[in-house]
C-alpha cells in the first residue's frame, strides 16, 4: 500500500549532525518544489551532471519535478547544501521504493573546489544513511539497502561512493536502436496482433482513457514472477507499481502491452511490455523500454522477440526515431542477444551501487 504519510524524516537537521568542514555560511535545508529558481538550479546540476558522467545531459524540468513535487513527497525526501547567498551546490533525493530498497540520488556541483565538494557530498551521505534507518523502521524492517547509480566513467563519483561504504555491484548497458518510418509494418496491428498461438495487445482502456484495472493487475503479476529470478528483484505490491510508473513524466496508458497464450479455453497472460516517451528537444522524440518479462514456463515461444517487435513499430507509427532499454550486463540469462540480434547497439553504460543500513531497533 502507498503510505498516507511519508515514511522519511522531512527535517534534514534531525538527520544531518552539524557540517564543520562546509564553507561558514552554508546551509543543509530542502528544497521548496514551489520556488521556479530553486527546481531551474535543480535541473542545472542534474544536466551538468549527467554531461559529465556521459558526455551528454538527457533530463529536463518534469524529471526534477518527479522528485520535489509535493505529489511525490509520500514517497520520496529531498536535501540541498546552500551557499552563504543561498545558491544550491548539491542535492540528495531518497524514494521509498520498495520493501528494502531505497534508492538515493546523489549529485554535488562540478566546479566547487574539491574539500567543499567533499564535504557536500559526506553531508549528503549522512542524510541518505539517516533517512534509510527511518523508512527501515516505518518498514519494521532490519536492514535497508540504498541503491545509488552512476555513469561507468564517473570517477570523482566512484571515489566517494566507495568511500562513503557503497559497494559497486552491477552493471548495465543503456542501449538504443533506431526506427524507420517503413518498421511501422513490422508487425500487422502495434494494438493487437497474433502470431503462433500467442497474441499481443495494449492494456484494454475505458471509453475515458483509463486502462482495465484487471490488464494491469495482469502486467503487475507477469512481471513480478517475471523478475524473480533478477538481480536486486525485491517485491513490489500492485499499488505501490501503479503509482511509482504514473510518476514517469513519459508515461502513457497506451505503452503498456500484454502477451497472452491461446493455447486453452481461456488466454493466459504469460508476457508484458511497459513503455515510455522520451522526449526530446531537438529532434523527434523516442520510445524506451521501461520493463519487459516473460513467465519461465512461456520462454522460447518468441514472446519477448514478438514484444519489442510490436514496441518497434509503435514507436515508428507515432513518427518516433528510436527505442532505448537497459540491460544487466551481468546477467547469465542472454537477454543482450536478443536485442542485439534486433538491432539494439550500446550506447553508454551505468553502474549500480549499495550500502546495506542496520536499522536501529
Amino acid at each position: 500500500m502507498i503510505p498516507q504519510d511519508s515514511r522519511f524524516e522531512s527535517d534534514p537537521d534531525e538527520l544531518v549532525a552539524e557540517a564543520p568542514s562546509l564553507p561558514d555560511g552554508w546551509q543543509i535545508a530542502s528544497p521548496d518544489p514551489g520556488d521556479r529558481f530553486d527546481i531551474a538550479r535543480l535541473t542545472h546540476l542534474l544536466r551538468a551532471h549527467e554531461s559529465h558522467g556521459r558526455g551528454w545531459a538527457g533530463s529536463g524540468v518534469d524529471d526534477v519535478l518527479v522528485e520535489v513535487s509535493e505529489q511525490g513527497l509520500r514517497t520520496r525526501e529531498n536535501v540541498v547544501v546552500r551557499d552563504e547567498a543561498g545558491e544550491i551546490r548539491a542535492w540528495g533525493s531518497v524514494h521509498d521504493r520498495a520493501g528494502g530498497r531505497m534508492l538515493y540520488v546523489h549529485i554535488v556541483e562540478r566546479d566547487l573546489p574539491e574539500s567543499i565538494a567533499q564535504a557536500c557530498s559526506d553531508v549528503l551521505v549522512e542524510w541518505a544513511v539517516g533517512q534509510a534507518k527511518a523508512v527501515g523502521a516505518a518498514r519494521g524492517i532490519e536492514l535497508q539497502q540504498i541503491d545509488t547509480g552512476a555513469f561507468a566513467d564517473d570517477e570523482r563519483q566512484h571515489k566517494w561512493l566507495a568511500g562513503a561504504g557503497f559497494e559497486r555491484v552491477r552493471t548495465w548497458w543503456q542501449m538504443s536502436r533506431p526506427v524507420t518510418p517503413e518498421e511501422a509494418a513490422q508487425v500487422p496491428d502495434a494494438e493487437l496482433w497474433e502470431d503462433r498461438g500467442v497474441r499481443f495487445r495494449q492494456v484494454r482502456r475505458a471509453a475515458d482513457g483509463m486502462p482495465d484495472e484487471d490488464d494491469l493487475r495482469a502486467v503487475h503479476d507477469v512481471l513480478e514472477e517475471a523478475f524473480l529470478d533478477h538481480f536486486n528483484s525485491r517485491e513490489e505490491t500492485f499499488d505501490e507499481f501503479i503509482h511509482r510508473l504514473r510518476e514517469d513524466p513519459g508515461h502513457r496508458w497506451d505503452h503498456w502491452w500484454l502477451a497472452e497464450l491461446l493455447d486453452g479455453a481461456t488466454p493466459e497472460p504469460v508476457g508484458a511490455l511497459i513503455g515510455t516517451v522520451s522526449e526530446s528537444t531537438e529532434g523527434p522524440d523516442g520510445s524506451y523500454v521501461s520493463y519487459i518479462g516473460v513467465r519461465a514456463a512461456a520462454r522460447g515461444r518468441g514472446v519477448a522477440k514478438g514484444l519489442l517487435n510490436t514496441v518497434i513499430a509503435d514507436a515508428a507509427s507515432r513518427g518516433r526515431n528510436r527505442v532505448g532499454l537497459e540491460v544487466d550486463a551481468d546477467s547469465s540469462t542472454g537477454a543482450e542477444k536478443l536485442y542485439t540480434s534486433l538491432g539494439w547497439e550500446t550506447r553508454y553504460i551505468t553502474e549500480s551501487w549499495h550500502r546495506d543500513v542496520v536499522v536501529p531497533d
